[in-house]
């Protein structure tokens, strides 16, 4: 593309873009061994993003709302995220000339806590950076540009993150097949709790790699196991079976246990949550902390929300899929 095709006019214009937060329901840590998992989209949290025209030889200026940060982007280096994915949006477009735009991003969504956060705001910035261009990514461009920025957060992601936010719609995953989204035969509940405590998913995924590379008999019987977890998922979905869901959640919890990527705060929320009612508890996306996800019958939200807050857990968040 010629970058005639993409000069803004000289007047203000401003174009916007958003993204949802991820959950995994069933599936993480495996996912990176060709296992499969489900995901589906938290749209009651975003990131948000806004490009407006900037000043003429101003260049492209990022400003990070949430955590207060504004700078140039050739002021920072190749590794800072919002930078490498801007950078990528207009090689992706074949823009040669840096143009003058001011990009806005808030945020929503936890950070380092398995809601998919980094693939979220790099989505919402290239959509708004591309559409300011005059250019709107298919989601699976979208999906595609995101995960170059995941590599970047994670050293070896599985895909998921990225194909979620892009795509924004409940999906079956498995690394180097066909994207699926999927049938849910009855509406759930999820109710999602922060740990408070955070932990890198690049920290998480790297000491599973050592751990498989080390004792990779153990660690493919565990990713086999959970891949199993997962294909029974698949059908009670389908079939809207919130029973055999829950009891798959809490058995897909045991085998992320037994990789060594749970904490004892992930384990006691995840036991709250049961006593209190819920259907099934895990934690969701790295672990060593970040979230849990419980699933509910709708009339016990609130009671098993008070719970899991009254055990310590810092934000809690209730959203329905189907």
């Amino acid at each position: 593309m010629s970058n005639s095709q993409h000069d803004p006019p000289d007047q203000k214009r401003r174009a916007w873009g958003s993204a949802p937060a991820k959950l995994i329901l069933f599936g993480e840590h495996a996912v990176v061994y060709d296992q499969p998992a489900i995901a589906v989209p938290m749209p009651s949290l975003k990131a948000r993003a806004v490009a407006v025209t900037g000043r003429r030889g101003g260049g492209v200026i990022l400003h990070a709302e949430t955590i207060g940060r504004h700078y140039l982007m050739d002021a920072v280096g190749e590794s800072e995220p919002l930078a490498f994915t801007c950078r990528n949006v207009l090689r992706w477009l074949g823009i040669e000339r840096q143009p003058d735009v001011d990009l806005h991003l808030m945020s929503d969504i936890p950070i380092a806590s398995g809601l998919g956060s980094g693939a979220a705001t790099a989505a919402a910035i290239a959509r708004a950076l591309a559409r300011w261009l005059g250019y709107e990514f298919s989601p699976a461009q979208l999906s595609a540009l995101v995960y170059r920025t995941e590599q970047l957060h994670h050293g070896t992601p599985s895909g998921i993150d990225n194909t979620v936010v892009a795509f924004e719609q409940p999906i079956w995953f498995r690394r180097h097949a066909p994207l699926e989204t999927l049938p849910i035969g009855a509406r759930l509940c999820l109710v999602v709790a922060d740990s408070g405590e955070s932990s890198p998913t690049r920290i998480t995924v790297g000491e599973v790699r050592r751990q498989w590379q080390r004792e990779p008999a153990q660690y493919e019987a565990l990713f086999a196991a959970v891949g199993d977890v997962v294909q029974r998922a698949r059908a009670a979905l389908a079939a809207g079976d919130g029973a055999t869901l829950g009891a798959l959640m809490n058995e897909n919890q045991q085998l992320l246990e037994a990789m060594g990527v749970s904490a004892p705060t992930n384990e006691r929320l995840a036991e709250v949550a049961r006593r209190a009612g819920a259907l099934g508890a895990k934690l969701s996306g790295g672990g060593r902390g970040g979230n849990n996800v419980a699933l509910v019958a709708r009339g016990d939200a609130e009671r098993v929300a008070e719970a899991l807050r009254q055990a310590g857990a810092r934000q809690l968040f209730v959203t329905e899929v189907g």
